[in-house]
């Protein structure tokens, strides 16, 4: 899927899969049904990697959070290329980016209770914070995978320091300090 998004039509996926056009259609309406469906898919692996790398986490704090969950999105942007070229440089594509918006206030909201249940963010803080730090995560990401499908790794590392000097100052002192987890 070198080139981009805008680039993919239903020839060059029935291509890749080794299938007929006509067989695309009997299970997809259009091209963007399509690559909705992928980026479902690579979505799971996504949660999934997030979840049980921060269920390994033995010290819960804001950085443990923001750097397992920006390094658990690495990982599955180096196992599926192709997810980065429709997840990062498909925003062109408008129901590519509002599946992404959406799937970002998501994530952000399950952050955010994780955190609020572990007592690490401050009575003030709100949802809106976690949303926003995800938002401006998801860019980072979009700058590091901007020309490399191996990402620059200091742009993920300042991106990380970014993230977390945010979300720090709606932190709690153990939210800074962390929390052993049980």
């Amino acid at each position: 899927m070198g080139g981009g998004v805008e680039k993919v039509n239903t020839r060059v996926i029935a291509s890749a899969a080794g299938i007929p056009v006509a067989s695309l259609y009997q299970y997809f309406a259009d091209k963007d049904e399509i690559l909705l469906a992928l980026v479902e898919r690579d979505l799971a692996e996504m949660e999934a990697q997030v979840a049980g790398d921060l269920a390994e986490l033995s010290v819960l704090s804001v950085r443990t959070m923001v750097e397992t969950t920006m390094r658990a999105y690495v990982k599955v942007y180096h196992r599926r290329p192709a997810f980065v070229v429709i997840w990062l440089r498909g925003r062109t594509n408008a129901a590519i980016n509002d599946f992404c918006r959406a799937h970002n206030r998501r994530m952000g909201a399950q952050l955010f209770q994780l955190a609020r249940d572990s007592g690490l963010v401050a009575e003030t803080s709100t949802p809106l914070h976690a949303q926003l730090a995800v938002e401006v995560a998801d860019r980072i990401f979009q700058i590091a995978f901007e020309d490399s499908l191996e990402g620059n790794p200091d742009i993920i590392d300042e991106g990380i320091d970014v993230v977390t000097s945010y979300l720090e100052t709606h932190a709690t002192p153990a939210g800074i300090s962390g929390v052993p987890r049980g």
